[in-house]
């Protein structure tokens, strides 16, 4: 097991490096002189060249990439060109919105996802299994922004029991906070609980048909009592993967829905930054977002080993 957490760490190093050269090297080649856009049109080039020194735009790219890597292992991501704040300080104003809208979207995913899975697959070729992957494919098919736009428009809009953007902050209180993440925790989860179901439904239906299931029967255990004890377990590694999986989309991908509900987030930054030629903070939260990536994936792999003895085994 240490010869596999070893190598697994060893991996996660080496794709980290690769991962922040091929982020400096794309932003680097997006069209458009960050110097030049905050100047205007008719900036003078002696002017453009002064902020580009001031900037250490002037600099070769070897440079500002061993610069740039080096300042964000020692924590500094660099200071923002519009708004000349450390890139730290704004990211952790915006990760205090995106990881617990990540938290709570994944929460909902998990909480519909196994009690439809785990009915569908019991129920299989029954109204209810009929039903539960009806719902799923209407998910997968449905975007979550036209979710969200639905939701705004009958609990915001028609209802009045939630607002239509914003975040309340976390001064207001825990409960405000959640208030105003929920609807677009509910856009980004439905989607994702959708595949989940799905995923579940398959592994437990694989494994029903084992032979230790049938086992599990004829020593007494009822179907329900043998889905629960013994083939939950042994379905959940393709459903981990799918669960790590979802949590990385959910903190990188909630662009749009953060810019739907006018979430304070990483994914508004994000946005913001680009159409600013920003491009200190592209790189640092686009990495920031990778290492969570590759971090969960991470954690992933551990947790296999943690549910399927015979993956320890192996690897002792």
């Amino acid at each position: 097991m240490l010869r596999y957490l070893v190598r697994r760490v060893v991996s996660l190093l080496a794709t980290l490096l690769v991962a922040s050269l091929i982020v400096f090297v794309v932003i680097e080649v997006v069209p458009g002189d960050p110097a030049s856009y905050m100047l205007g049109m008719n900036a003078q080039p002696d002017t453009v060249a002064a902020l580009r020194a001031e900037l250490g735009l002037d600099q070769s790219k070897p440079a500002r990439y061993i610069s740039w890597l080096t300042g964000m292992l020692q924590g500094d991501f660099g200071q923002s060109y519009t708004y000349k704040t450390p890139v730290a300080d704004m990211v952790q104003d915006r990760l205090w919105i995106s990881l617990p809208l990540s938290l709570y979207a994944l929460a909902l995913s998990v909480f519909i996802a196994f009690p439809a899975g785990i009915l569908a697959a019991s129920r299989r070729g029954g109204v209810s299994d009929t039903a539960v992957m009806g719902f799923t494919q209407l998910g997968i098919a449905v975007p979550n922004f036209w979710f969200a736009l639905l939701l705004v428009l009958l609990f915001a809009v028609k209802l009045g029991w939630f607002s239509a953007g914003g975040f309340a902050g976390w001064e207001s209180g825990v409960f405000q906070a959640m208030k105003s993440l929920t609807l677009p925790a509910i856009a980004l989860a439905l989607p994702q609980a959708a595949i989940l179901t799905r995923v579940m439904r398959s592994a437990l239906l694989d494994v029903l048909g084992e032979d230790f299931m049938r086992t599990a029967r004829a020593k007494g255990l009822s179907a329900r009592q043998a889905l629960l004890r013994h083939a939950l377990r042994n379905a959940m590694i393709p459903v981990l993967t799918i669960i790590g999986l979802q949590f990385s989309f959910l903190i990188a991908g909630a662009i749009i829905i953060e810019n739907v509900f006018f979430l304070p987030g990483l994914g508004r930054l994000i946005f913001q930054s680009i159409a600013q030629r920003d491009l200190i903070v592209v790189e640092s939260v686009v990495m920031l977002l990778v290492f969570a990536v590759v971090m969960v994936t991470f954690l992933v792999d551990l947790a296999y080993a943690w549910v399927d003895p015979r993956l320890r085994h192996a690897h002792r």
